[in-house]
């Protein structure tokens, strides 16, 4: 797993998943302090900090990230509230591998300010998409998407303390599908994620 700041999704994986399902082998950061840190030592999971003035440039930091995440035998690469982007070169070696929690109903919203974003628009409905990652900026393949009507929102952290329960449902639920190798692409469209009809039990 990759984190920069408190840990709340990776907090739900650990409640949920973890030891489970699936087990969180690795956490890193490019954040020495980060709170979702300590989260993973408390549980005995090994972490490490990968900030980027350590290395020459962001790319070697993505490989030296990559190399420590292989060792220690890691298949899936989740995003929990990781601020930084990942070049093509770690995407490459955890080909449709890497999964990122989006608080908003994507394509509506990438990037940065996603809440800010919908919130300026006027939008009633706001939502979290758990999508695989790929070289654009939240442009990669939807997983799972949750709505929620919130008609009267105005501040960003009202509608992200709202958010918040679907993240934690969503991003476990989606860990759960790819350790039982029940996500596939869609042979007539790509970009379109299929769920094994024979998994729905393992969405909780």
């Amino acid at each position: 797993m990759l984190v920069s700041g408190t840990g709340t999704n990776l907090q739900a994986l650990l409640d949920t998943v973890h030891g489970r399902e699936a087990e969180i082998v690795a956490v890193a950061s490019s954040v020495a302090h980060a709170p979702a840190l300590a989260r993973a030592r408390e549980r005995g999971v090994p972490t490490r900090v990968f900030a980027r003035a350590e290395h020459p440039d962001r790319h070697a930091r993505d490989r030296a990230m990559a190399d420590w995440l292989q060792q220690r035998a890691a298949r899936l690469v989740v995003l929990a509230g990781y601020m930084e982007l990942l070049g093509e070169p770690f995407l490459e070696r955890f080909d449709r591998a890497v999964v990122n929690v989006h608080p908003s109903l994507l394509p509506a919203f990438p990037g940065l300010r996603a809440i800010e974003q919908a919130l300026a628009y006027g939008v009633k409905v706001f939502g979290v998409t758990v999508h695989f990652v790929d070289a654009g900026v939240d442009s990669g393949p939807v997983i799972l998407q949750r709505a929620l009507e919130l008609p009267a929102a105005r501040e960003p952290r009202e509608v992200l303390d709202a958010l918040r329960p679907l993240e934690h449902s969503l991003l476990p639920d989606a860990v759960r599908l790819f350790a039982a190798h029940a996500l596939a692409p869609d042979p007539h469209n790509p970009r379109r994620i299929v769920i094994d009809p024979g998994a729905a039990a393992i969405q909780q």
